[in-house]
């Protein structure tokens, strides 16, 4: 197993047997060995900076019913909220006078977020703040509408594929969604311009082995700046219910994997694995994760953006408390870097 994460090292792939070899045999030694080598990878590249994203969710109202996500169409046990231009702003304000230089508007696939309202927004953060990053995670959407936004200054957009098997991309979504229109989109992004995202939940219910290294074979040859990994983790309201949550050690032995693949990528350590774990972000930190996104939304409005169950929305996860995730990255050998932290 050393042999082979070596050679993942050295040479920044593998092939596929070797992977699910990889994937399949992991011990709790070779987990630490991965990890220290992707930190080696990210510290050769990175330093010891952690870039920080001021996540602004702006609503939690989507037309879709995807079968995992708290948010989804058909629950009616939710609160539902939309941001005013205005609130957004103010978050964007608050934030860049604690030092953000990025912003991450994240929402669901809100019909009444039309092209004109998001093209208005992003003007008006551009116009603000001309020397920040926006980034964002607004679903699929036509090709026209993402040329829009980046005409209008929107720098990076998130857009995980959660599946690059069809059939299992089936079990995750409703019908009238598919995985050929999700890599439309990311095709989109990516010649439009856009520094892209992709990813993946790790565990989620009908996952295999196979399927993560159709994942991590995909995300090599589509070479995405962003790669957002996280655990799958159950919302009560959902069809996913009673699914067990996603593992912490695969989690981490994916991100380590997508670090040594993508030397250059900018990782987040995810809000999921700080829920999943008290010492969650730390551990993806550990293993080659190199950003963060500390909650910028208003704090009364946090608790309804519930994507899952019990999600950390407050503490070293909130923009409020940069005190306390500064103090808890020194803990371990990091230190927070307030730059833009474009893709290298």
């Amino acid at each position: 197993m050393k042999s082979l994460i070596e050679q993942l090292y050295r040479e920044g792939t593998l092939p596929p047997g070797d992977l699910y070899t990889l994937l399949s045999k992991c011990t709790a030694d070779d987990l630490a060995f991965i990890n220290e080598k992707a930190r080696e990878v990210t510290f050769r590249h990175f330093g010891n900076r952690i870039f920080i994203r001021g996540l602004i969710e702006v609503g939690n109202c989507c037309h879709n019913d995807c079968l995992y996500c708290g948010i989804r169409r058909s629950n009616r046990n939710i609160e539902r909220y939309r941001l005013s231009q205005e609130t957004i702003l103010a978050c964007c304000r608050e934030g860049y006078e604690l030092g953000f230089r990025t912003f991450v508007l994240q929402g669901g696939e809100d019909t009444r977020l039309t092209d004109e309202r998001a093209e208005s927004l992003i003007s008006a953060i551009r116009n603000s703040w001309p020397d920040t990053a926006i980034t964002l995670s607004l679903g699929e959407r036509p090709t026209g509408s993402y040329e829009r936004f980046f005409r209008a200054g929107a720098n990076r957009y998130l857009l995980r594929h959660e599946t690059h098997n069809a059939a299992h991309y089936a079990r995750l979504h409703p019908a009238g969604m598919s995985l050929a229109n999700r890599l439309r989109c990311l095709n989109d992004l990516k010649r439009i311009g856009f520094q892209t995202g992709t990813g993946i939940m790790v565990g989620s219910p009908g996952q295999t082995l196979e399927h993560l290294v159709e994942d991590i074979l995909f995300i090599g040859e589509f070479r995405p700046q962003m790669i957002g990994i996280g655990p799958f983790l159950p919302h009560h309201d959902t069809p996913f219910a009673a699914c067990p949550p996603g593992n912490m050690e695969q989690t981490l032995l994916l991100l380590s994997i997508f670090r040594l693949m993508h030397p250059r990528a900018l990782i987040p350590s995810t809000t999921a694995l700080a829920t999943l774990a008290p010492d969650g972000r730390e551990r993806g930190i550990l293993a080659g994760a190199n950003v963060v996104m500390p909650n910028l939304s208003p704090s009364g409005e946090r608790s309804k953006y519930a994507l899952y169950d019990n999600k950390a929305s407050m503490g070293a996860e909130a923009a409020e408390g940069l005190a306390l995730l500064d103090q808890r990255l020194k803990s371990i050998g990091y230190a927070i870097d307030k730059s833009r932290g474009d893709y290298k």
